[in-house]
């Protein structure tokens, strides 16, 4: 989102706070909905709430690509957050649950590795694209 936030501004012509919000709701909504997710697992399954946290992200993503305005980049951010938190609550728990014991440390941590891998190169595509 850093990198994307010095195009949103000028494209959107939103002020500061405007450009803050958008960026720290997605962490919010996630830790609210990561409880909820929880529940949900239980009562539907795990690979179910998986594929719903990804068709909810998708859209959430969908919304903020699309977005005319502020209002509704906030609530493309809040709707992918809702998948985010669903995700990454639920994604450990299931491969947890089914990997063997002798491996279920590494692949239980693969998703986190991986998240900030994905978190590197969007900071280095955002540094190459800066000039």
């Amino acid at each position: 989102m850093s990198g994307a936030v010095l195009f949103i501004k000028e494209d959107l012509k939103i002020h500061e706070l405007q450009e803050e919000v958008p960026v720290g709701s997605l962490n919010l909504i996630s830790l609210v909905d990561g409880v909820l997710a929880g529940r949900l697992s239980d009562s539907i399954g795990r690979k179910k709430t998986m594929a719903i946290a990804s068709v909810i992200f998708f859209l959430g993503a969908g919304v903020m690509g699309l977005t005319p305005n502020f209002g509704i980049l906030l609530g493309g951010r809040i709707v992918a957050g809702i998948g985010v938190g669903f995700g990454l609550m639920i994604a450990p728990v299931y491969t947890a649950e089914l990997a063997p014991a002798a491996s279920r440390g590494a692949l239980v941590s693969f998703p986190e590795t991986f998240i900030n891998l994905g978190i590197l190169l969007g900071y280095i595509v955002s540094y190459l694209l800066s000039g």
